[in-house]
Formats: structure tokens, C-alpha cells, sequence
């Protein structure tokens, strides 16, 4: 059975896993989440890195602290796109503030770029971008139209590790960006996220906030400035702001810092296996939505059918042989929690993608051998 993901830990993994366990009684976050966050920055070229206990925490923070940041009022509205992953929507909801959600394109699946600028509103504050499947979003006209009405951008990354846009890596255009190391992810941790910026203070909050808001997790060379300015509270029990406990284990962290020596080679694999999906879906090109795109770091193999009789057709002739699953989540103005937002008929594209569509998984255990399968069901299929 061709699934969705496998084992992505290899046995060297492990093994350097199970050496540090037998050489340290240190398992809470310490140096090796540092290590970590260390190495994720000068991969992702970004000068912070936060490492914290899955993609969902990731969001959270990032939309806590930038509200803070920033000084928004409850409510300000942050733009998302009507197909992500539902915890970014979520997040933005636990941070009190208001989702507004657009529809999105069969071309990089990221906003409708004419619909996200018709949704602003005078209290629009932030455009939160997905870039799905390892598609990078055209950063370009979504800078545009930030700049034209004074937005942030905030970037999910959480299934596009290595995504370029113009030769740089999608998570570097806003003023923060999320990553995801969960399990079928392009690296893992097993459980795990990521936040990053480029600007020291912002990260200071997104520190803070990973720990209870503790003052003592920044870095030693700013702790007698916050001695100084609240002599009569203990340092050690400090809390700055308000917080949560999302803080990674170092177990996870030795992970982190061997899968990343993988990620480019396995990159490269989802890559080429990407190109050749291409080619075994060339017969059928005229019935497909098809998904490609310069700067594409590939998470996934998905078929989003013009036809939803074609797609039933082909989803059944998977299903013995190759797992697979709805496009991400699917429309969300579908789902109960969501249905407040919007009317999902309004979101047409999203419900192309809910209906005609669904993905099979792309990683590094994918083969010649699994392509040619793929090749061929689609040949007898159709």
C-alpha cells in the first residue's frame, strides 16, 4: 500500500535519539532546542528562530504576539484563505481577532488576488498567507496590495519547507512565518513548529509567550534590564506577558537537528517525483486543474479534476492500492466551526477544490516503481 507517509526517520535518527538519552539528564527544553533553532535559521537564511511544540502552537503565538506587538484591537480582521489547514484559522480566533475569509485560485492555490483587495475593510490588519502543497503564493501582488492599504503579512509555511519565490525561500517575506515538523511533514520532529522573524523583539514576545510569559527565557543579556525595572518581584518567577506552555522537549530537538540534514536531499526526491506525476497525468491534462509552479517544494501529488465524475472514477481506482485524502481541508466555510464566516457557495474555487479534489502522498519512500503504478491506473482508468 502506497501511503500517505511512512517512517520518515532514518535509522541514524534514531540512534543519535536513543546516544544523547543515554548521555544526559536533560530532557526539558535547554541547549539542544537552541542548537535547533540555530541551525532551522541559517538554513531558512532568517535571522530568529523559535522552536515550539507543533505548527498549530506556531500560529498561535505568532498571531498573539503580533497583535501585541502591534497594538491591534480585538476584532481587527486578518485575511485567510478559504483552503488551509483549520488551526490557522482557529489561531486567529483564540487571538480574538476576526477571520475574513477569500477564495482562492487553481493557479499557486494561495487568494484570489482580486477578491483578497475587495475584502478589505477599514478594519483589516493582516493578510495571513498559506502557501499550500509547497506552492509558493505570488508574493509579489499580495506585497502590492499590502503596501496600498498598510497590512502585515504573516506567512504559513507549514507545508512548504524550501518553497522559493524569485529564488527566495517562501517564510521570508512577512514579518513572521510558521513551519510544521509534524509527522507527515518534509522533515519531522515528530511533533513540532517553528516561528520565525526578522525582527529581534518580535521574537523577544514569541520567546515569552512559548514559556508563560517567564521573563528568565530571554536571552541572559537582557535579564538585569527587567531585575532593574521590577526589583520587588522575584526574576525567576517574572512574567512579562501573558503566555502558554507550547515550549518543545530536547528529545525533539535531536531529531530536528539530524532531519535537517536530509531536507535538501529529500526536497530534491518530492521534486523529481513531482516532475514525473506530471508526466503520467499529461494524458489526462485537459480533465485536471494542474498544480505546478516555479519554486515548488512538492508535499504532495494532487489531482483536482475539472469533471467530479472523473475524480470519483479515479479516487475508487486508488483506493486498493494508493491512500489518499481531501485536498488539505477542503472548503471551510463547510465545516460547523467555520459555517459563521461565510456562505461556502460565495467561495466557488474553494468548493472546486473541496468537490473535484483530493491528493496522494509524495515523500521520499516514493519510487519508479510506485509512479509506474500510478501510471498505469491511470491508463487503464481512463
Amino acid at each position: 500500500m502506497w501511503k500517505l507517509q511512512e517512517n520518515i526517520l532514518e535509522g541514524k535518527d534514531k540512534q543519535h535519539l536513543v546516544e544523547f538519552i543515554k548521555t544526559t539528564d536533560r530532557f526539558t527544553q535547554f541547549s539542544k532546542v537552541k542548537a535547533f533553532e540555530k541551525d532551522w535559521s541559517e538554513w531558512q537564511n532568517c535571522n530568529f528562530s523559535t522552536f515550539v511544540n507543533s505548527g498549530s502552537s506556531a500560529d498561535l503565538i505568532m498571531l498573539d504576539a503580533v497583535k501585541e506587538f502591534y497594538n491591534l484591537e480585538d476584532g481587527a480582521e486578518v485575511l485567510v484563505p478559504a483552503v488551509t489547514w483549520t488551526t490557522n484559522i482557529t489561531s486567529v480566533i483564540q487571538a480574538k481577532l476576526t477571520p475574513v475569509f477569500v477564495d482562492i485560485n487553481l493557479v499557486d492555490y494561495s487568494f484570489d488576488y482580486e477578491m483578497l483587495e475587495k475584502s478589505i475593510t477599514s478594519k483589516t490588519k493582516i493578510i495571513l498567507i498559506t502557501h499550500l502543497i509547497g506552492l509558493p503564493a505570488n508574493i509579489d501582488v499580495i506585497k502590492k496590495i499590502a503596501e496600498k492599504y498598510s497590512l502585515l503579512i504573516l506567512e504559513d509555511c507549514c507545508e512548504s519547507h524550501g518553497a522559493t519565490f524569485k529564488n527566495k525561500k517562501v517564510g521570508n517575506f512577512g514579518i513572521a512565518s510558521t513551519f510544521s515538523f509534524y509527522w507527515g511533514h518534509h522533515l519531522t520532529t515528530v511533533e513540532g513548529g517553528m516561528i520565525c522573524t526578522e525582527n529581534e523583539d518580535l521574537n523577544d514576545l514569541f520567546i515569552l509567550k512559548r514559556s508563560h510569559g517567564l521573563a528568565r527565557e530571554l536571552d541572559s543579556s537582557k535579564h538585569q534590564k527587567y531585575k532593574d525595572k521590577y526589583p520587588h518581584l522575584d526574576f525567576n518567577f517574572l512574567f512579562l506577558t501573558h503566555g502558554y506552555n507550547f515550549r518543545n522537549t530536547e528529545l525533539h530537538a535531536v531529531l530536528g537537528i539530524e532531519q535537517l540534514k536530509h531536507l535538501e536531499r529529500y526536497i530534491q526526491i518530492r521534486n523529481r517525483n513531482h516532475k514525473r506525476y506530471l508526466e503520467i497525468i499529461n494524458p489526462i491534462k485537459e480533465k485536471l486543474y494542474k498544480v505546478d509552479s516555479d519554486g515548488i517544494s512538492s508535499f504532495c501529488l494532487p489531482f483536482i479534476f475539472k469533471n467530479k465524475v472523473d475524480k470519483e472514477k479515479l479516487h475508487k481506482a486508488l483506493k486498493d492500492d494508493i491512500e489518499s485524502r481531501p485536498i488539505v481541508s477542503g472548503n471551510l466555510l463547510l465545516q460547523p466551526c467555520f459555517m459563521q464566516f461565510g456562505d461556502f457557495k460565495d467561495f466557488k474555487t474553494a468548493q472546486i477544490v473541496h468537490e473535484n479534489g483530493f491528493y496522494i502522498g509524495n515523500n521520499q519512500f516514493v519510487n519508479d516503481e510506485r509512479l509506474e503504478l500510478l501510471s498505469e491506473i491511470i491508463k487503464t482508468t481512463f
